[in-house]
């Protein structure tokens, strides 16, 4: 299965031929993964407990667990994330005092069986 190729925060991409780029298997997936992540609950009207929202939790005082909690609560609804084994979900906070957050997560699409990396910050 293929659909348009977006990356979070950015637009839509050309393809080689000049028309729009498609993203298919564990590019798609990662995507997927991606939006879910990152969008808040009930800002999707047709689901409103799709989301982790991860946004919420910059500049607030919240553990990794609360965050790891919150990517858990929603990376396996995505059918191209493996329940075995386990994503590994690594959360750090910046060192230089800024509110910024990086999540580091592996998982294996359950597709192919490869292991996928996903890592983005969240803040800024």
């Amino acid at each position: 299965m293929s659909d348009l190729f977006h990356q979070w925060g950015s637009d839509l991409a050309a393809g080689p031929t000049g028309d729009l780029a498609m993203a298919s298997a564990s590019l798609l997936g990662q995507q997927r993964v991606l939006r879910r992540l990152l969008t808040n609950p009930g800002d999707y009207i047709w689901q409103p407990a799709y989301g982790a929202g991860l946004a919420q939790f910059v500049g607030q005082p919240a553990s990794a667990a609360q965050i790891r909690a919150a990517i858990r609560s929603q990376i396996f609804q995505e059918a191209i994330v493996a329940r075995q084994p386990e994503p590994v979900i690594d959360i750090q906070a910046a060192i230089d005092g800024s509110s910024m957050v990086y999540v580091f997560i592996r998982y294996v699409d359950a597709t192919d069986g490869q292991t996928q990396v996903l890592s983005f910050t969240v803040g800024g």
